[in-house]
């Protein structure tokens, strides 16, 4: 049996006795088509089982309706959900995503931005950890339209809107917990060194102590992968040079995880000598034990919010640029 040809632009035209042309702008609701013929277009094209590729569309509208979307590890349930947030808010407004992950590299970062401009996006939202300030911009002018995510570029760019988690705020609410319930030899495990989040809460948590004229020494800050493994290498070497610490603030819940398997390695119980905090508050900080004490921020609407803010830049390119910031609250759990 031989399959059914596929309904062509053609087809459309000859059934409707109209030009090609009428029928891809009846189609792409364009102007110059009368609200009648373009109902009986519709009404043809819907019987034959007419359906314009993407490609074609993408033609007559100058549009592709793909967003991309970069994110730094999509193994960190943080990240996940940006992006589940991010997938589910794009497919109810008709567009798709082109997920990106950099591997926490800002190598693999460039590669992945370059890759996304060579797929003629309608725009992009950039969860870019790495990149330097100077080589985001240039890639910011790559896109027509961008939302940034947990950067801030200090000027105000026409086709970009941000979305920033106070991450200092965040910081400070850890540490004056920390402080609150009795610990004073707190630690900050930070994420890498070129991380703009981990630098953030740096800042608030030696703000948070010198307000209780607390000097965060050198050997109290120690930086690591942003993951469980790399939480535990940090937590443990930290333990064995300073027994002393009662409080240890950590850059994610994945770092505060591995804390927490140190903690039990070492023979520390927490909170009782050492209270541990996180940040993100990933499904599993609620499910292990002690249950994690952390910072939440919504990462599924950051995602969700990023998608509304990036199709209205699309649709309206001249709309001044806007800058959103999520607070973070504390979760108290049994860590701290």
């Amino acid at each position: 049996m031989n399959a059914k040809k596929r309904a062509t632009v053609a087809d459309v035209a000859r059934l409707a006795d109209v030009s090609m042309m009428t029928v891809s702008r009846a189609i792409n609701h364009s102007p110059g088509v009368s609200e009648e013929t373009r109902a009986r277009i519709l009404k043809i094209a819907e019987e034959v089982g007419y359906r314009p590729s993407q490609i074609a569309r993408g033609l007559a509208t100058r549009r592709t309706t793909t967003i991309g979307l970069l994110v730094p590890d999509v193994a960190n349930p943080f990240f996940a959900q940006i992006a589940r947030g991010a997938e589910d808010a794009a497919f109810e407004q008709g567009y798709s995503l082109f997920l990106i992950n950099s591997a926490e590299d800002h190598r693999r970062e460039q590669a992945a931005l370059d890759a996304l401009w060579q797929q003629e996006i309608d725009g992009a939202i950039l969860c870019s950890a790495r990149l330097s300030l100077d080589a985001l911009r240039t890639y910011i002018n790559r896109f027509p339209a961008v939302v940034l995510v947990n950067r801030d570029l200090y000027l105000q760019v026409s086709n970009t809107d941000t979305i920033n988690v106070d991450d200092r705020q965040g910081a400070r609410l850890a540490v004056e917990h920390l402080l609150e319930i009795g610990k004073r030899k707190i630690v900050y495990i930070a994420g890498p060194e070129n991380s703009v989040s981990s630098e953030r809460r740096l800042q608030g948590y030696r703000s948070a102590l010198q307000m209780h004229k607390i000097l965060a020494e050198p050997n109290w800050i120690s930086h690591c992968a942003p993951t469980t493994d790399g939480g535990r290498a940090a937590a443990l070497d930290l333990l064995q040079r300073m027994p002393a610490i009662d409080g240890i603030f950590c850059f994610n819940d994945l770092t505060a995880l591995g804390v927490l398997q140190a903690c039990r390695e070492a023979g520390r119980s927490v909170p009782d000598q050492v209270a541990v905090i996180g940040a993100d508050d990933i499904q599993m900080a609620s499910l292990i034990t002690p249950r994690l004490t952390t910072l939440r921020t919504d990462p599924h609407w950051i995602g969700s919010r990023a998608i509304s803010l990036l199709v209205q830049r699309i649709h309206e390119p001249d709309l001044v640029p806007q800058a959103l910031v999520v607070q973070p609250k504390l979760i108290l759990r049994e860590s701290a």
